[in-house]
């Protein structure tokens, strides 16, 4: 879908399916340009790539063979034929010195001439990860060896403990596609692979605009007041959608001030909270349009969350999302999420359908999000789904995605409250 086709679809539909806004917010998300990061790079900083949770533009792809020659998967001793062996001291490496090139990962050469061998009837010391003496057909384990003096023995069949060459990967081979999250894992990898860069798409950029006159931002609040439940939620989920949070900012419940805050917003999404509604301090929608902001989504039929919204204002995306916190939570993970992983470069995240065992109350005519615990047993609400509630979100594991109808649910859809978590089964 293009971004023509979202505003057309958005225009025509007015209040969108819970379904659909996803997809409508995952489309209006162009991926971010890609950057080159240095894979040691630090992170946390705002507006600058670290690598660790960042998406792969292009494929990994193993450079050279990985290992490059066989090598040892144990500490003992190479041997070379059947026992017994005489116990030799040889050099342990026969690769010469990598060279680093411009493209940033080594290339490892074998050195014949300075290749140690290893003759029928022969064994020498090697530890984990040593590259193998050539004519070596087997490691011996240093608790399977019995050794008397320069004599070893122990049962070693061709092939034991040998980690051939080309094991994890052949030169060329693809070993993550593009589009693959960047891990902790990953990045070891490519480090093994002899990768100092990568080429991936950066995490998006967020600004978050918290407003309403009436809440406090610490201690219990007084009469007339309400504490900010929202402004703590924001670095957390933001972090687990794959963004980068600046400082959230308090923004009174003022019209001209919202468009000024929204106008110097340097971000690629832009969260206002407390502002989405058709009160008369929710002046979201008003600013959005002197502005020349493009609504995509304006209403979302689910409860709770429906007056939330999503627009496109000078290349940035906006995300409106109501006052309570629960609420603010259901339209976070149903716009902002998918808008997410669209400026990430990610597909739409997934659905895992399970059983709700006792069932559940459907609406008419909105989709439920209902706060569950997941156990093998399926889903399992645990109460507490107002709103303005955050005890319910806070003990379960996700929202049951109850879709309308006229009965009860025994089934439903699992939307993470951990929005970086993947589709689980049970």
């Amino acid at each position: 879908m293009t971004t023509a086709d979202v505003r057309t679809t958005a225009a025509r539909t007015g209040m969108l399916a819970w379904d659909a806004a996803r997809e409508v917010a995952h489309a209006a998300a162009a991926p971010l340009p890609p950057r080159t990061v240095g894979i040691a790079d630090p992170g946390g900083t705002v507006g600058i790539a670290a690598p660790d949770g960042t998406v792969l533009a292009a494929p990994l792809v193993a450079p050279a063979d990985h290992p490059p020659v066989p090598r040892s998967a144990m500490d003992g001793y190479a041997v070379s034929g059947p026992p017994p062996w005489r116990v030799r001291e040889l050099q342990e490496s026969h690769i010469q010195e990598a060279h680093v090139h411009e493209c940033g990962f080594p290339e490892a050469r074998p050195a014949p001439e300075a290749r140690p061998a290893l003759a029928t009837g022969e064994a020498c010391p090697i530890v984990t990860g040593a590259p193998l003496p050539a004519g070596a057909t087997a490691v011996l384990a240093v608790e399977d060896a019995v050794r008397d003096g320069e004599l070893l023995r122990g049962a070693a069949p061709p092939g034991r403990h040998i980690r051939p060459a080309a094991e994890e990967c052949a030169a060329g081979e693809e070993v993550l596609p593009a589009g693959s999250r960047v891990t902790p894992a990953a990045l070891g990898l490519a480090a093994a692979l002899g990768y100092d860069r990568l080429l991936v798409r950066p995490h998006p950029r967020v600004a978050a605009l918290v407003t309403g006159d009436e809440l406090v931002r610490s201690g219990r609040p007084g009469p007339g007041k309400v504490r900010d439940a929202i402004g703590p939620m924001l670095p957390g989920l933001v972090t687990r959608a794959g963004g980068r949070l600046a400082d959230p900012v308090a923004v009174p419940d003022h019209r001209q001030l919202l468009g000024a805050a929204l106008a110097d917003a340097d971000a690629d999404l832009v969260l206002v909270s407390g502002s989405s509604s058709v009160g008369p301090a929710d002046h979201l929608r008003a600013v959005l349009r002197e502005l020349g902001a493009a609504l995509v989504v304006d209403g979302v039929r689910c409860r709770p969350g429906h007056p939330q919204l999503l627009a496109i204002l000078d290349g940035r995306l906006v995300v409106g999302l109501p006052g309570n916190p629960l609420a603010a939570l259901a339209a976070f993970l149903t716009v902002a999420v998918p808008a997410l992983a669209g400026l990430r470069g990610e597909p739409l995240p997934g659905l895992t359908a399970v059983p709700v065992p006792g069932g559940t109350p459907r609406h008419p005519a909105h989709t439920r999000l209902v706060p569950v615990t997941v156990d093998p047993s399926g889903a399992v609400p645990v109460g507490h789904g107002g709103s303005a509630m955050l005890r319910g979100a806070a003990a379960a594991d996700a929202f049951a995605v109850v879709d309308p109808g006229p009965a009860d649910a025994i089934a439903a859809r699992l939307l993470p409250l951990d929005p970086g978590a993947r589709p689980w089964a049970v």
